[in-house]
């Protein structure tokens, strides 16, 4: 007699025959065996199952459409540990930015220094966020900042919160609510992610009043417009443009004195955030916080990740009295800063102390400052490795070019740079398309590689080339098709 589980061995076998599918085994059998035992450990039970499930659900569209599948036990553990494992990288990973463009938003804009990233790594578990050491009492979160800025930029007082849009809504708010702002019409900006002046007027409950022209506003203009239903006059930083040509625009002194003389507060958004001269490093001059203080602003508000280099904030610095209605509006809970932020910016701001270092202790500023012949000097390392990369595919030579400063930052002033020009060795329609994918390529890279696409070549502008030896270490792993 044939035993019991010959026979249903047989049966198992015609029902595969005429249902391909049942070949499939099941989860239960899979999470039982020894296969999946290592990823169990690792990932546990609930990420296997999702993991199982998406991967057996593959298996039944690959047979139906008449694929050959692998599905043994061990055939099927192993497309589970690819999910799992693609499951587990991060999302946030780090790349090269070798776009051209120092503070690119969608790179994260301004890298972090040394020193601000152990102080986040020394605030991430409990610390004195809001408890005051000496008194032993609640404390403030602002406590941490508002001395260094107040030292750095001359105001009276100063808060935070998540970034300069933010701090933007929350000063025309607090200050401005259901009353008009007068702003210049050739400052009534739009810029990344549409982020426009005059809707972030609406949202903060003000009316907006444009004054003068796109091209040309005079202190005559602000003058004639102040009303009983004025809260305030605000310049805005022209950001990622600027007018040149027939222009005019009166001086912030000035406007501070019409707005004194009227009993209203002039509010400047200075947008970028330079706490130092930047023509002490050999670029182009920008207005600082303390330079409009100075000449009479009532509110300064900035960016903390721009010309800063810092963490993404919105820092707000001014008249003691405007500073505490603003520090008392019901949304600065909803804008504040977490503590690894408030960490990191109290740690750039110590930086500035020493404005003859910031060079090497603040790479945004290194960056910006970096010598032309020192990125020239770079391209001629790097060169040969991704010429034999990509030996019989594409010709590569370094070139002169522009670096930009980004994020809105002194937008028509661009920096000598050195940059790869890979440009393929095949001519004709295809050539452009052998572009695209070598930049899909080099984006493949275990560090993605950001370059740009010009003049049918793909640009590795090197001027925030650091890393060289990573560079190069992967670019063995280069595949271009």
């Amino acid at each position: 007699m044939t035993p019991p589980r010959t026979i249903l061995s047989f049966r198992t076998m015609a029902k595969q025959a005429t249902n391909p599918q049942a070949g499939i085994p099941s989860v239960d059998r899979m999470l039982r065996a020894s296969a999946l035992s290592d990823a169990l450990d690792a990932h546990g039970r609930p990420a296997v199952t999702d993991a199982l499930r998406t991967v057996l659900a593959s298996l039944r569209r690959g047979l139906m459409a008449g694929e050959a599948v692998d599905t043994g036990e061990a055939g099927v553990a192993a497309r589970v540990t690819v999910v799992l494992a693609a499951l587990a990288q991060p999302s946030l990973v780090r790349v090269f930015n070798l776009t051209g463009t120092v503070l690119h938003t969608n790179l994260g804009r301004a890298p972090l220094p040394p020193a601000a990233i152990e102080a986040m790594v020394l605030a991430a578990g409990a610390c004195n966020l809001e408890y005051d050491l000496e008194a032993g009492a609640r404390g403030d979160r602002d406590s941490h900042l508002e001395p260094l800025l107040q030292r750095l930029t001359g105001a009276e007082a100063a808060t935070v919160v998540n970034n300069n849009a933010a701090a933007v809504l929350l000063v025309l708010n607090s200050l401005a609510q259901e009353r008009a702002v007068l702003v210049s019409r050739g400052e009534l900006i739009e810029i990344g992610g549409a982020f426009r002046i005059p809707d972030i007027m609406a949202r903060a409950g003000c009316r907006l009043h444009e004054v003068g022209t796109t091209n040309r506003t005079h202190l005559k203009d602000f003058a004639g417009s102040i009303g009983d239903d004025t809260a305030l006059l605000m310049k805005v930083h022209a950001s990622n443009y600027e007018i040149q040509g027939f222009t005019a625009a009166p001086e912030e002194a000035d406007l501070a004195a019409l707005a004194h003389e009227h009993e209203i507060p002039f509010v400047v958004d200075l947008g970028s955030g330079a706490l130092a001269d930047l023509a002490d490093y050999g670029l182009p001059h920008e207005r600082t916080p303390a330079e409009t203080l100075a000449d009479g602003a009532d509110i300064v508000t900035f960016s903390g990740d721009k010309l800063l280099g810092g963490p993404q904030a919105g820092l707000i610095v001014g008249r003691a009295d405007l500073i505490e209605r603003i520090r008392k509006n019901p949304m600065k809970r909803a804008m504040r800063l977490d503590k690894v932020t408030i960490a990191a910016l109290e740690a750039v701001f110590r930086l500035y102390a020493d404005p003859a270092r910031l060079p090497e202790r603040v790479p945004t500023i290194g960056l910006l400052a970096r010598p032309a012949a020192d990125i020239a000097a770079a391209a001629g390392r790097v060169l040969p490795a991704v010429a034999k990369a990509l030996g019989g595919v594409a010709q590569v030579e370094a070139v002169f070019c522009r670096s930009q400063i980004g994020s809105g930052s002194l937008p028509v002033d661009l920096l000598e740079s050195t940059a790869l020009s890979i440009r393929p060795l095949a001519e004709g329609r295809g050539a452009g398309g052998l572009v695209t994918r070598m930049a899909e390529s080099f984006r493949a890279l275990p560090a993605p590689v950001i370059g740009r696409v010009q003049d049918g070549a793909f640009l590795l502008d090197l001027r925030c080339l650091g890393d060289e030896a990573a560079f190069t270490a992967q670019l063995d792993k280069l595949v271009v098709s």
